[in-house]
């Protein structure tokens, strides 16, 4: 396929990222008006044809989640109804992801519920970003090419050099995701292994490993209220790690998440730019761009090449 043939277009979400994508890949951002009706209803129109295109849609489902969700959805069913060959929805944050499984009686799956909202609205094929849950992934019967973030986040800690370099879970559910890190650094590994009595409230248990006198990295998908990877700091650093930063993919910093982790024990909060950021004037949060890596799987789908060969 030609370059000629792609299109990629933006609602809100995340317009700078969009930008940076487009700068990435020499394709210009296309022309549509994403707005919402005097009574909060979201509108769109497409200000040029996309007939027999191959549209790639960047809207990632963050705060204000129901908003971005809805501009999504209404976007893909604008394109669907114009007749575009083929429809990927671009989402590096996935939203109501949390919810992936009954953990306990009458509650919802809401990454279900979304992953049928947006193929029912006209995705053909879904881009996404360290999901919450890999599982998620089956929760679609559209094809779903599923990024990393790891390649941007260990390249930079690598430059660091730290000596003495450990790698730590959050969790037992994040080993899998800290081992990764563990073996292209070269590094140790631990465990976190905590309790969570009820969401958004952890405690700390018991660490696993040897970080005494160590150069600690908590690695995570996301850090949220960031309640859970202070505590966690707090307790490795009581525990003689001589420095203890985090990184995360997704930096969705609720509430006053910004002031807590600024004045935490942590060295560096490392996140990328899957979420857009106000700006402020950080002290040790470092935002790190993904948007070559999706400029380039973008580019890969498009030309009907491999995408899983850019984590090898």
């Amino acid at each position: 396929m030609s370059a000629s043939d792609l299109k990629i277009f933006t609602g809100n979400a995340n317009r700078e990222l969009a930008e940076e994508i487009s700068q990435y890949t020499g394709i210009p951002l296309g022309n549509a008006l994403v707005g919402t009706f005097s009574d909060g209803e979201v509108q769109v129109k497409i200000d040029e044809s996309v007939r027999g295109m191959d549209v790639f849609i960047i809207q990632p489902t963050c705060p204000p989640v129901n908003h971005n969700l809805m501009e999504l959805l209404v976007m893909l069913d604008a394109f669907k109804r114009a007749s575009a060959r083929r429809i990927t929805a671009v989402i590096p944050y996935y939203g109501y992801a949390r919810q992936d499984r009954k953990v306990r009686p009458r509650v919802p799956i809401t990454a279900k519920l979304v992953a049928n909202l947006i193929t029912v609205a006209g995705a053909d094929r879904l881009l996404v970003m360290d999901l919450h849950a890999g599982q998620i992934q089956g929760f679609f019967d559209i094809p779903v090419d599923h990024l990393f973030a790891a390649p941007v986040l260990i390249d930079y800690i690598r430059k660091k050099n730290l000596p003495d370099l450990v790698i730590v879970s959050p969790d037992p559910g994040g080993v899998e995701r800290a081992r990764a890190f563990a073996k292209r650094l070269q590094a140790g590994l631990a465990i976190v292994d905590k309790r969570r009595p009820e969401p958004n409230v952890s405690q700390v248990m018991n660490i696993v490993g040897d970080i005494e006198g160590k150069n600690v990295i908590i690695v995570d998908d996301m850090i949220d209220t960031g309640g859970t990877v202070i505590q966690a700091g707090e307790e490795i650093k009581r525990r003689g790690a001589k420095t203890v930063s985090v990184c995360a993919t997704h930096a969705v910093f609720s509430g006053n998440a910004v002031e807590k982790l600024e004045n935490s024990v942590f060295d560096e909060i490392i996140v990328t730019n899957t979420i857009p950021k106000k700006k402020p004037q950080y002290k040790k949060i470092t935002v790190l761009s993904i948007a070559s890596l999706l400029g380039e799987a973008i580019l890969r789908i498009h030309g009907e090449s491999s995408v899983s060969s850019l984590f090898v």
